[in-house]
């Protein structure tokens, strides 16, 4: 069943009344059994809506949601911007302090918060950051921190207001909010170390992922496992977005293991699976894929790294899916700026990134700012509906980043086709990809910086097998330090955020540099391929 809802609908608010009136009772969201339909999510979404305005929440404030894949975070993000705020999402993978970063910088008054997950008591990770701005503190689930307010209470103080007061205020707040303003305030560290808030707006979300939804195919009777985290751009807008824009069943999922997907897949009839290239590659390698049905699969997305033209062969041969595309894109844009096509040969899906989306602008461009024609290498720049309305706080940044005539630089380097085929050869920023995850050296670096054995240090991105790439790390100790690169890796691992850890740590007397102090990583690259034996190699978890 094709549906696509009224282009008429600009905003997420518009979207979701939209989608309850047409969807109804159709499951909209189907949490590991739990069942919700969009109408319920809808009243769900009120109800939290009205206890935020209730809380003195104004349009315009900015509250955060720290959790993993779970029906609540789709209650909370929807109801964020049902109240005329801006969602900020956080890395479920961030210790407290990187978490804390987070919410001061972007000026956060209220959380929705996990209280478990992964081993670790979520607010209790927060207990001793100073956090001025944040007022309100919602626990979904259990946590050690008795003084913050749980999910159901903070929902039962919604149902209150709504029954003392009516909904006339809450529906005033969803009418109120328009096309350009602020949806999500989404952080990326970029090659500063220090994270960034991109800016994006309602109806420029709405348009980039209707366009991605009508290219993928996406329809009503598509059962979609979304793997991919919410706190991602990719994860919340082709995720979220795209299910309430075509009326599909969303199945979240919190931590990739390749046998529990491949039941998943068969138990639950999942037709759409999004992921980067190794997902695909670990279900393709389990032993036990013979054992699950996955006639069901029949769509899949990925990208977010170099793909090798069997992969793609092999997920449409041995995973009978039918529409396989890949696609990119990163944060500044909404999270999507070229995509391929189903009728795409294996070669074309693997090697190029697609082409852009309808209505924008994808170039190449050397360093002077000449664009470049057709097989010439540049820098990738990018034009259009999706780009970014800027940085939040921070000016400069946005117009470093946005040039005077309007091109967003991407720091990707590329080469289009005569066609206007993508193909990402190199970037010029340092950022690498482990396991789907973003890796940023400076924000790394930075991190090592603080163990008080380390003098200086540069982080690299090194081929993986299994996460794609990892991060490598060459450090100059303090004289007469004892160090391992065991106990450094320790350390890392309650300082930053698992796929963050350095897997190799070389220790050197000296870091090469230019005449301006800057570290030659080129160097070190070619240096990495020779040190990889007498490296440190930890697996990551």
């Amino acid at each position: 069943m094709t549906i696509s809802l009224p282009e008429c609908c600009e905003t997420t608010p518009d979207l979701l009344d939209a989608a309850a009136s047409t969807f109804g009772d159709k499951v909209f969201v189907d949490d590991n059994g739990l069942t919700y339909s969009f109408n319920t999510i809808r009243q769900q979404c009120r109800r939290v809506a009205a206890a935020l305005i209730a809380s003195g929440f104004n349009a315009g404030d900015r509250a955060a949601i720290w959790a993993p894949n779970i029906h609540q975070w789709v209650t909370a993000a929807l109801a964020i911007q049902y109240a005329g705020g801006v969602l900020v999402t956080i890395n479920t993978r961030y210790k407290g302090a990187e978490a804390a970063q987070i919410l001061r910088s972007g000026q956060v008054s209220t959380l929705f918060c996990i209280g478990h997950f992964l081993d670790q008591d979520y607010p209790g990770l927060l207990a001793e950051q100073s956090l001025p701005d944040l007022h309100q503190t919602i626990v979904i689930g259990q946590s050690s921190v008795q003084t913050q307010t749980t999910w159901d209470d903070f929902c039962q103080q919604g149902e209150d207001y709504l029954a003392q007061h009516g909904p006339e205020l809450v529906d005033r707040r969803a009418r109120a909010v328009q096309a350009n303003d602020i949806s999500d305030l989404l952080f990326t560290s970029g090659t500063t170390g220090s994270p960034k808030g991109v800016m994006t707006a309602h109806g420029q979300n709405l348009a980039t992922f209707r366009q991605w939804t009508e290219i993928l195919g996406l329809n009503a009777d598509d059962r979609y496992l979304v793997i991919n985290p919410f706190f991602h751009s990719f994860g919340y807008k082709a995720g979220i977005l795209a299910c309430l824009m075509r009326g599909a069943t969303l199945l979240p999922h919190q931590v990739f293991d390749a046998d529990i997907i491949l039941a998943r897949i068969q138990h639950e009839a999942i037709t759409v699976l999004p992921g980067p290239p190794t997902l695909f590659q670990s279900l393709l390698a389990s032993p036990n894929r013979q054992n699950f049905d996955l006639s069901s699969l029949a769509k899949a997305t990925t990208g977010a790294a170099v793909i090798p033209v069997e992969l793609i062969s092999r997920m449409r041969g041995e995973l009978g899916i039918d529409t396989v595309i890949s696609a990119y894109g990163l944060t500044e844009s909404c999270g999507l700026v070229t995509m391929c096509h189903s009728e795409d040969s294996a070669k074309l899906i693997a090697t190029t990134s697609g082409q852009a989306l309808p209505d924008t602008e994808v170039h190449c461009m050397d360093s002077a700012g000449k664009l470049l024609a057709a097989g010439e290498t540049g820098e990738i720049v990018v034009r259009g509906f999706n780009v970014m309305r800027g940085y939040f706080n921070d000016p400069q940044a946005t117009a470093d980043t946005i040039d005077a005539d309007g091109w967003l630089h991407t720091g990707d380097i590329g080469v289009l086709d005569d066609n206007g085929y993508l193909t990402i050869t190199d970037r010029l920023k340092d950022m690498f990809i482990t396991g789907g995850f973003n890796c940023y050296p400076a924000e790394i670096e930075n991190i090592l910086g603080t163990h008080a054995d380390v003098v200086m240090c540069a982080v690299i991105g090194i081929a993986d097998e299994r996460q794609g790439e990892v991060a490598m790390a060459w450090v100059v100790l303090t004289p007469g330090s004892s160090l391992t690169a065991e106990a450094l890796i320790t350390w890392s691992r309650t300082h930053m955020a698992n796929f963050k850890v350095p897997r190799n740590i070389r220790f050197v007397t000296e870091l090469p540099l230019n005449a301006s102090g800057k570290v030659l990583k080129n160097e070190l690259r070619i240096a990495a391929q020779t040190a990889a034996s007498s490296a440190a190699k930890v697996p990551l978890n």
